[in-house]
């Protein structure tokens, strides 16, 4: 008899190799399987006649394909598979692309039901790429669908399938983490029928059900967590750092801090004075200075005796720390070294040498801080640049390497300052919200796909006048695939070169290329040898290029206005005027509100709060904010009345049962949760 820790290779229809592919999505166990929840869902339940169908509408039509169905190859690469389905009231032409075995799946006088989006009107009815299944099958068509996220060798159908399966044999053995009367005090479901509804939903109204009840758990869990986390974090003392005067660093600036950047170092002055352990999240936009505020807290270091590291999450980045850092620290006497994966050996030693010794009191660099031949004289203070960028371990292995260091994270991700507090329950939190003097203002145009030929001709003005230009896109998915942002980026570039700008120098970075590639793209575009550089959201947090003055980005309601505004804050770093142009042909309502918003303000907490408001609790399946810990159904930007309500009830049970022994599933869920999923839980 199978339970939740049967290995999924004994699932029918999985077997040996689609384990393996399955374990890339964190998958071994039934139960790692059924709490492999849906991205979000297709609603494949309207069917319609052929003659009735809406331009642009998700429908079921059910029709027998009339001939047989003909393959054709385009070009290389490409592959159409034709055929002609019919119903009493008209015809259906539907193509397949790069799905040449439909060709054979598929024969004529057979009735199917096709599901996709429907084109054309009158007599040009169309469909392309559909799903496809038997008449009367109902396994993928009629009824409201998950979409999971996948990984290559394992389709929709595969999962749905396996789902199934694991809902069957393990719905009913499956632990509540939540106390019986949290349950009912809160009005939630069982467990099992809330697992059965995540998956498999009868109807919208049993889905909102199912969602506010993993909701609810998932951050009741977090917030016992966060509380029993901070506790014991209260509890570690260490030696209070009495040397915090930093009036020789001040003097040594060519410019003055903002008020924000002072109340921040204030801040963490008062943490090292504390005699326990700094854990501060430094939180502040796009230019902000946060590097000024780390440079104070390695000061500090410094007078104290201690070293000081700064793990940043590329090459390219901890370069740049290092070329504005290092001089400025070698001037207050703090000897300053570079450790990258890339640095040839000689000079890796030397950075060694000088670590293990303390000659040298300062380390900028990537993962390459965390090898295990890094060894420090006496490490004090860990700062990640990015936090969100790093796992759980690998900031831990920093830390690890100094007895108890302070620890200072800093991200430009801007969330509203209260659900921050709420959030970060273990990090104290400082907020820079105030751009030092000087910054750009960015003009910002929502505009149009119509536009485009306006903006290439801008685009080519900008550059005959020595500037450079970033243009973004969205990742396209396929047939429910993984997004493929390879190819959105290289098809773009190459269309822009061959048609477009056959002039200039046009190059294409993406999520899939190796760092180095990716590094060395980033670096001829920083030195002016790139005009333009087209790119996925890699660009997002990046190199500093002063000289690049627009920042186009297509599809831009696919987007969240945060990460809009992180893509805006690529351009606007030098003295040039600035602009940031937002292509979307998505004319809804709140599209076109959400848009403005970034047209109106240059301020990242503002837009991260009136994201939150345009939103609202109410938006399932909304893009999540980067950085925030590895939630599986909670989307903290949406479900804030939950958490709070799911906060107060932790808080009470925390009262009642300090150590919860009488409730020992919910121990024993929160340990695995911030085992297994604490990326911001120090």
């Amino acid at each position: 008899m199978p339970d939740l820790t049967t290995d999924v290779r004994y699932i029918k229809g999985i077997g040996e190799q689609r384990a393996k592919s399955l374990e890339k999505l964190g998958i071994r166990t039934l139960k790692d399987l059924i709490s492999y929840f849906p991205r979000a869902y297709d609603d494949r339940r309207a069917y319609k006649k052929i003659r009735d169908l809406e331009e642009g509408e998700n429908v079921c039509v059910e029709a027998m394909v009339a001939a047989a169905p003909t393959l054709s190859r385009i070009r290389k690469g490409l592959e159409l598979v034709k055929l002609r389905a019919v119903d009493e009231t008209g015809a259906l032409d539907v193509t397949f692309f790069n799905q040449a075995y439909m060709k054979d799946n598929l024969r004529a006088g057979e009735t199917y039901t096709f599901f996709g989006r429907a084109e054309g009107a009158g007599r040009k009815r169309s469909m392309a790429n559909p799903v496809v299944e038997r008449e009367g099958s109902r396994l993928m068509t009629g009824r409201i669908m998950p979409i999971y996220p996948l990984t290559a060798g394992i389709s929709q159908m595969t999962l749905v399938k396996a789902v199934e399966q694991g809902l069957a044999a393990c719905r009913r053995l499956l632990p509540d983490p939540l106390p019986d009367q949290v349950r009912r005090e809160h009005q939630l479901c069982r467990v099992g029928y809330a697992y059965e509804q995540i998956h498999f939903p009868a109807s919208e109204e049993e889905l909102a059900i199912a969602r506010r009840r993993l909701v609810f758990e998932e951050l009741f869990l977090l917030a016992i967590g966060l509380k029993r986390l901070r506790g014991r974090r209260d509890a570690l003392t260490c030696a209070s750092w009495s040397d915090t005067d930093l009036s020789e660093f001040y003097g040594s600036l060519a410019f003055t801090l903002t008020g924000a950047q002072r109340r921040a170092i204030e801040d963490i002055r008062g943490d090292l004075a504390a005699g326990r352990p700094m854990n501060r999240l430094v939180q502040g936009d796009v230019g902000s200075g946060k590097t000024m505020v780390a440079a104070a807290a390695m000061i500090c270091a410094v007078r104290n005796g201690k070293q000081a590291a700064l793990m940043a999450p590329t090459e390219i980045l901890a370069e740049q720390h290092y070329k504005g850092l290092a001089p400025l620290l070698e001037k207050l006497g703090a000897a300053c070294v570079l450790v990258t994966g890339a640095m040839g050996a000689k000079a890796r030693r030397a950075a060694l040498r000088g670590l293990e010794s303390g000659a040298a009191r300062v380390a900028i660099g990537t993962h390459a801080l965390i090898t295990t031949d890094v060894v420090y004289h006496d490490l004090g203070l860990v700062i990640t640049d990015e936090q969100h960028r790093f796992g759980v371990n690998q900031r831990s292995a920093l830390a690890a390497k100094g007895e108890r260091p302070h620890l200072l994270v800093m991200s430009a991700t801007p969330i509203p300052r209260t659900l921050a507090l709420m959030i970060y329950g273990d990090l104290d939190v400082s907020v820079i919200d105030e751009l030092p003097p000087g910054r750009q203002k960015i003009d910002t145009f929502a505009v149009p796909g119509s536009y485009r030929q306006r903006i290439y001709r801008f685009l080519e003005k900008e550059i005959a006048a020595g500037r450079q230009a970033y243009i973004v896109c969205s990742m396209v998915e396929e047939n429910d695939q993984i997004p493929d942002d390879r190819k959105a980026a290289a098809e773009y570039a190459e269309m822009l070169q061959k048609r477009v700008f056959p002039r200039l120098t046009i190059a294409c970075v993406h999520g899939r290329m190796k760092p180095k590639e990716k590094d060395k793209i980033m670096s001829a575009f920083a030195a002016g040898e790139i005009h333009i550089l087209v790119s996925t959201t890699v660009v997002e947090v990046g190199v500093d290029v002063p000289n690049a003055t627009v920042m186009v980005v297509e599809d831009a309601d696919r987007f969240g206005l945060s990460q809009l505004h992180q893509l805006r804050g690529r351009v606007g770093r030098g003295r040039h005027k600035s602009y940031c142009i937002l292509v979307s042909d998505n004319h809804s309502e709140e599209t076109r509100a959400r848009l403005k918003v970034m047209t109106q303000t240059g301020d990242g907490f503002r837009i991260a709060e009136e994201d939150l408001r345009l939103r609202g609790p109410g938006d399932f399946f909304g893009q999540r904010q980067h950085g925030l810990p590895a939630l599986k159904v909670a989307d903290l930007t949406c479900d804030i009345a939950l958490l709070k309500e799911a906060q107060t009830a932790a808080m009470d049970l925390l009262v009642r049962d300090p150590e919860l022994s009488g409730c020992p599933e919910t121990a024993e869920r929160v340990k695995v949760m911030f085992e297994v999923g604490g990326n911001a839980m120090n």
